[in-house]
C-alpha cells in the first residue's frame, strides 16, 4: 500500500494483493456499458449510481479486502467515501483506474460495451461548446451555452463530481447490461459474492 495515501493501490500492489489475498473483491463502479467494454478478470460490476440509490442497505457482511475500480480513479474514490459513510471501512481504490491497469500491462476482458464515461463527457461537452460558439454567429444568445458548459466543467473539477456523467450514466446505452441490482450489491455486502442480498 502507498505510504502517502493508504487507500490508494498501484497496479503492482493490487497484483500482489490478488496473489497473496485471493479473497480480495474487485468492485468496478463504472456503468454496465463501460464494464462490458473492458474489465479486470474477476471483478464485479456495482455501478456508483446503484451504491447511491441503495446507500441505506450498505454494510459489510464479510472481512474480505475490497478494491474499488473505475476508469481513472475519481468515481472509485467517490464510492469509497460512500461506503465509508455507510460504515464499510477498509476499502481501497486502484490508483489511475483501469486505464493505468492497462498501461501497466494488467490483464483485461474485452467486450462490446461503450466508451469510458470521461470520453463520453468530453464528446458531449465539446459538442455543446462548438454548437454554442458556431450557433452564436447566427443567434448571439447561444454563446451562453458555451459559458454554461464551461461553468459546469469548472464546478465538476472543483467539486470532483460531474452532473453530466451522472446524466449520461442514465442513458440506455450505459445501462444496457442485464445487471441484477441485488446480486450486484451483494458483491459488496454479502459473505459470498453473488449471494442474494437480504
Amino acid at each position: 500500500m502507498s505510504s502517502e495515501t493508504p487507500e490508494l493501490l498501484h497496479t503492482a500492489q493490487l497484483r500482489e494483493n490478488l496473489r497473496t489475498q485471493p479473497r480480495t473483491r474487485l468492485i468496478d463502479v463504472r456503468s454496465p456499458g463501460e464494464f462490458d467494454s473492458v474489465n479486470i478478470p474477476g471483478s464485479h460490476n456495482v455501478p456508483i449510481e446503484l451504491l447511491r440509490e441503495r446507500r441505506a442497505e450498505l454494510d459489510s457482511g464479510h472481512d474480505d479486502p475490497v478494491v474499488l475500480v473505475c476508469a481513472s480513479g475519481a468515481r472509485a474514490e467517490q464510492a469509497r467515501t460512500l461506503l465509508e459513510q455507510a460504515g464499510v471501512d477498509g476499502c481501497h481504490v486502484l490508483r489511475g483506474g483501469i486505464e493505468e491497469w492497462q498501461r501497466e500491462g494488467g490483464e483485461v476482458n474485452r467486450g462490446n460495451g461503450v466508451w469510458p464515461m470521461e470520453r463520453q463527457v468530453r464528446l458531449v461537452a465539446g459538442s455543446l461548446v462548438l454548437t454554442g460558439v458556431l450557433g452564436s454567429l447566427a443567434y448571439r444568445p447561444l454563446k451562453w451555452l458555451a459559458g454554461f458548459v464551461g461553468a459546469g466543467l469548472t464546478f465538476a473539477a472543483i467539486s470532483d463530481t460531474c452532473a453530466m456523467a451522472r446524466l449520461l450514466g442514465m442513458l440506455p446505452h450505459n445501462r444496457r447490461s442485464a445487471l441484477d441490482p441485488d446480486t450486484a450489491l451483494s458483491a459488496v455486502t454479502a459473505a459470498e459474492p453473488g449471494a442474494p442480498h437480504a
